[in-house]
């Protein structure tokens, strides 16, 4: 006979692991396979777990007792779960969905448990690598978690047919099974790549959910929001059944074209232009030169300020690789001019500073851009000109009116494209240049705060057209997929196909563009304002700082025209030897600054003052201002923007009210501002280490520690959902 009080013993202890795993289903990352299943938990039950035909999942001892493996176990678990619903259960489906639930799975633990963990189980490592596993290696899997689904054949049941024709599919698919977060990495260029020290890509940012973190960095690249992640994950697991089924190209092709339709809708375009979707703006800015060079010219492109747009406009713009891979995975040289281009293409930058970082007269860039274009038609030259609607620091630039009027007296020899990549504007705005026969390239990554590298083109009817009459130069093949353009016979030397990364991260964007559209325009207005607001007056007060005169964008007055607004506050910082701020710190401490604010700085202050250093605060990366006390001649501008997840919120924050929302916002902000003065304070300490930004902060570890799931997510309780 047990005693009574073992017996009681042993039952806290079970409820305590029941607790533990049913926290582990809570994680942003395992919510939505949840929702999906009926989970219960069994001490009794020694398996890993146990799946009934009614869609039961019962989670057994490893899932329990071993905490370091759970979350594996977990997955796997209900990776299997959501793949067996709606199927026909053959013996060939049931291989597959052991296959892939393994993939998914293991890719999964490989981004969950860091560079440094050593793998649990030999088929974590098998089934996370590039290389095909074997036929025996997939036998082993399959023995081993098979057993653990109820009333299905046995493992010995399994013909070599069977296993030749799986093994021959998994051939054609490897590359595509994954969790959602190592899928929205396919599709883009080295950027996106997460770097293993920091468990953040090139943009400082992640493809998970990091609720804990303070974002304002919309001028820039955001981490998934939840809303966006979950987007993505019902996404990825309708993707995961169609490659079951062997159905994944004309699902991709499908939501391609309806990607295409959304973003024409949302922007109401239903009756003018058509949708190319690109990896990035950058990579719009090469489509847009192969469409203007199409009637044979030579084509001189005017870059306006390519110090505000990205780094890689002024390479595209030239029709060279921009990078050592493109977005459809070739690796090339970069600089190198790419096939189908003319050598002869070249590029001249129209300025909007002057030296002293401040801004040009306005009459005086419209008079530049005009000898431009005049001298380089008369030339015998197409002209294809870059505005700016809005750079990295807010400027609309040159003068739109000015511009049409150019447009209008060179209407066979200019092109003109609206660079709206930060896609602060309202679809009347976008619209409108549509009318004037103006291209216009926007992404879904900066104001919107979808991941980074989800890029749009639009294209008037008269661009549109004219690739029913001419073919895309060849070189583009690596860059673009045939699902992702109009259908046109000058489409024809694409890619065959569909980019699967990026319309991952267009869903995730899909969804915060539809949460903001949800919210109504004065509401809009009103939120932004009194962000805005609040933010400028503290960065005013502090003596640490100097607030670049924002520049309010000049447009035609809507009902509630929220985009009329300065919604990027860029700003320096003093330089950490100066006794003021008429000294800034230059662009490349300030990019060590920028790095700083994203890392746990607790070890390197006094212990008053860790909370506020171990906050891991992401803003807009800085950009070079010409300046002359700054050292090197270029001071750091840094950028805290208000993007469309400030005004919307997160779902999980719909408990606090809208006004106790906002003043967490700006009380977030508040503290990034005061994060840099710590760092001014104790700089000698903190260059000395020199530490990295981090995925989570140095002292938490789990999302135990930050209450994810319920309403608040920092123990500090600042939310920085923007």
């Amino acid at each position: 006979m047990v005693h009574p009080t073992l017996v009681g013993i042993e039952k806290m202890f079970v409820e305590n692991l029941t607790g533990a795993a049913q926290h582990i289903l809570k994680r942003p990352e395992f919510k939505v396979l949840e929702s999906y299943s009926s989970v219960s938990t069994s001490s009794t039950l020694q398996t890993f777990f146990q799946l009934h035909d009614d869609g039961r999942l019962v989670l057994g001892n490893p899932c329990l007792y071993d905490q370091d493996l759970a979350p594996l176990y977990i997955r796997y678990a209900l990776e299997l779960s959501v793949l067996m619903q709606d199927a026909q259960h053959t013996p060939e489906y049931m291989v597959r969905v052991c296959l892939v639930a393994a993939r998914v799975t293991a890719r999964f633990w490989v981004m969950d448990a860091g560079q440094n963990s050593a793998v649990p189980e030999a088929w974590v490592s098998t089934f996370s690598s590039s290389p095909i596993p074997s036929r025996q290696q997939l036998g082993a899997l399959v023995a081993k978690f098979l057993p653990c689904i109820v009333d299905v054949p046995p493992v010995s049941s399994l013909t070599d047919e069977v296993w030749s024709r799986c093994h021959e599919w998994l051939q054609h698919v490897w590359s595509l099974i994954g969790c959602a977060e190592s899928l929205m990495i396919d599709g883009g260029d080295a950027r996106l790549a997460l770097l293993p020290q920091t468990g953040l890509n090139h943009y400082g940012c992640s493809h998970r959910p990091r609720p804990w973190a303070i974002t304002f960095a919309s001028s820039t690249a955001s981490s998934l929001s939840e809303r966006g992640f979950s987007a993505t994950e019902y996404f990825r697991i309708a993707f995961m059944k169609a490659i079951i089924k062997n159905h994944h190209a004309e699902f991709l092709a499908y939501h391609a074209e309806e990607m295409r339709g959304f973003l024409k809708t949302f922007f109401g375009l239903q009756k003018q232009g058509s949708v190319v979707l690109c990896a990035s703006g950058t990579d719009s800015a090469l489509f847009v030169l192969a469409l203007s060079q199409m009637n044979g010219k030579r084509v001189k492109t005017i870059l306006t300020e390519p110090d505000e747009t990205g780094r890689g406009i002024p390479l595209a713009a030239r029709g060279c690789h921009f990078d050592t891979e493109t977005s459809g995975g070739i690796v090339v040289k970069k600089l190198e001019k790419i096939v189908g281009f003319s050598e002869s293409e070249n590029t001249v930058t129209l300025s909007l500073r002057n030296e002293e970082g401040g801004l040009r007269k306005t009459d005086e860039v419209v008079l530049a851009c005009h000898a431009a274009v005049a001298q380089a038609i008369a030339s015998g030259q197409r002209v294809l000109l870059h505005v700016l609607d809005l750079s990295k620091t807010g400027l609309l630039a040159p003068d739109m009116q000015a511009m049409s009027d150019l447009s209008a007296a060179y209407p066979d020899d200019l092109d003109i494209v609206v660079d709206a990549c930060q896609a602060r504007l309202m679809p009347q705005r976008v619209q409108a240049y549509l009318a004037k026969n103006w291209a216009v390239m926007i992404t879904g990554s900066k104001f919107y705060t979808g991941p980074p590298f989800c890029g749009a083109l639009f294209l008037p009817a008269e661009w549109r057209s004219r690739l029913d009459h001419h073919s895309l130069p060849s070189g583009l093949a690596a860059y673009a997929y045939q699902n992702e353009w109009p259908s046109a016979s000058g489409c024809a030397g694409l890619a065959p196909g569909s980019n699967h990364g990026l319309l991952l991260r267009w869903t995730a964007a899909r969804a915060e563009m539809e949460a903001f559209a949800s919210v109504p325009a004065s509401t809009i207005q009103k939120r932004l304002q009194y962000f805005l607001h609040e933010v400028t007056q503290t960065i005013l007060v502090n003596v640490d700082l100097q607030l670049v005169t924002p520049f309010v964008p000049q447009r035609e007055p809507l009902p509630h025209d929220w985009d009329r607004q300065q919604t990027i506050l860029s700003f320096l910082v003093r330089a950490p030897e100066a006794a003021d701020i008429d000294y800034p710190l230059d662009f490349v401490r300030c990019r060590k600054l920028y790095y700083w604010l994203n890392a746990d700085l607790s070890p390197y202050v006094p212990v008053e003052h860790k909370e506020l250093a171990a906050l891991l605060c992401h803003i807009g990366q800085p950009v070079a201002l010409p300046h002359p006390h700054a050292m090197g001649g270029k001071a750091g501008a840094l950028r805290l923007s208000a993007g469309a997840r400030l005004v919307s919120g997160e779902p999980s924050h719909k408990t606090l009210g809208v006004d106790l929302r906002m003043k967490r916002e700006t009380e977030d902000a508040r503290k990034v501002l005061e994060k840099i003065s710590l760092i001014l304070d104790f700089w000698p300490d903190i260059e000395a280490a020199d530490p990295l930004p981090s995925y989570r902060p140095l002292s938490h570890t789990t999302y135990s520690d930050f209450g994810v799931g319920t309403g608040y997510t920092r123990s500090s309780l600042a939310l920085g959902s923007s």
